[in-house]
């Protein structure tokens, strides 16, 4: 019965939209428009994002242990746009990356900078959220003022960051070493107790944790690297259809104002 019911409405759909001509389209667009929410409603699956909670303003824990900051309020904002479910896990970058290779996790935003490098091993991320460049952080009372200064010195990064990549890519040139860390708090104290001279960090990830931790570090401005986008990112073809909502959705809350909304809120 559901069948031939099924069936009967579909014929009567037909029939109607072939009568209304133009309506026709308009209501296959209509229908195209909220596909990708009706198809995560239906199936009820609950995604899993990998992120890594001690990159202020984009994702941290507040006073209270919940997760907030520009990624966490974005992929928020995009989920409800686009009807579907999700739970955020904080695993920390290195491991937030292992878990979306192994597929524990469907997907990761994390302040990913979109590079050829990481879609080449196998990184597919979605259009750009934010744009960011990295530069060169000094203790407040350091005589260094750029990468000239930097030779035989050793400089901190966190291990698998654009910060790291931009380090490499001046190490040679300027004549320093690179001492690698997990976690961007670690890399700072080694900076502030004298292991390091500077780091290399995403700038208003560095702008915010100073700002934010009354820390006695100053940032170069003048050493600062081309800007590059961050991206949602997912590892596995299995996760397409997230990372399809997911541009939907960013499209969608940068027409509606949502967007702009949350960066005033985290970066004024």
């Amino acid at each position: 019965m559901k069948k031939l019911f099924a069936f009967g409405m579909a014929s009567v759909m037909a029939l109607s939209l072939a009568a209304c001509g133009g309506s026709a389209s308009s209501a296959a667009s209509d229908a195209a428009d909220t596909s990708s929410a009706a198809a995560a409603e239906a199936t009820g699956k609950k995604w899993v994002v990998a992120t890594d909670t001690v990159f202020k303003p984009f994702e941290y824990t507040d006073a209270s242990g919940n997760f907030v900051g520009i990624d966490v309020d974005i992929l928020a904002a995009i989920a409800e746009d686009q009807g579907f479910e999700y739970e955020m896990k904080s695993l920390g970058w290195d491991a937030a990356i292992a878990a979306c290779q192994s597929g524990q996790a469907d997907a990761m935003i994390a302040g990913a900078s979109i590079t050829d490098e990481r879609k080449a091993s196998g990184w597919m991320f979605s259009d750009g959220y934010y744009d960011s460049n990295q530069t060169l952080t000094v203790p407040e009372d350091s005589d260094i003022a750029g990468f000239a200064d930097l030779s035989g010195k050793n400089v901190a990064v966190k291990t698998g960051t654009q910060g790291a990549s931009y380090a490499e890519s001046l190490k040679d040139e300027y004549g320093f070493t690179i001492t690698y860390f997990e976690d961007s708090p670690t890399m700072y104290q080694a900076v502030l107790g004298g292991q390091c001279v500077g780091c290399f960090e995403d700038t208003p990830i560095m702008k915010a944790s100073i700002k934010d931790g009354a820390l006695a570090l100053k940032v170069l401005e003048d050493t600062a690297s081309d800007p590059a986008p961050y991206g949602f990112a997912i590892f596995s073809e299995d996760s397409q259809e997230l990372l399809d909502m997911f541009n939907k959705g960013l499209a969608d809350i940068k027409a509606n104002g949502k967007y702009d909304e949350i960066l005033a809120k985290y970066l004024g």
